[in-house]
């Protein structure tokens, strides 16, 4: 997959992540669990299909949609040591 695009993808993935976390800690996730469970359909296709590819890359979406706040607190923590560097 194209340099440019693996990062912007991740973020993509990583804020419906969040949204699907915000919900259900909002207990608003019911409303649209079943929508919610489409999406995570479509993207476990997706994510095989990029593990063909690029397993690595694959790995990292399944974390930004699974532990949203994990994979945004190490980029964060990255782009800190680069703003300090």
């Amino acid at each position: 997959m194209d340099a440019e695009i693996a990062p912007l993808l991740t973020e993509f993935v990583e804020k419906v992540g969040l949204l699907r976390k915000d919900m259900k800690q909002k207990k608003e996730f019911e409303r649209y669990e079943a929508r919610f469970l489409r999406i995570e359909q479509k993207f476990s296709a997706l994510a095989e299909f990029i593990s063909r590819d690029d397993p690595e890359l694959a790995t990292a979406l399944r974390k930004a949609f699974q532990m949203p706040t994990t994979t945004l607190a190490f980029r964060n923590a990255d782009h800190q040591k680069k703003l300090k560097d």
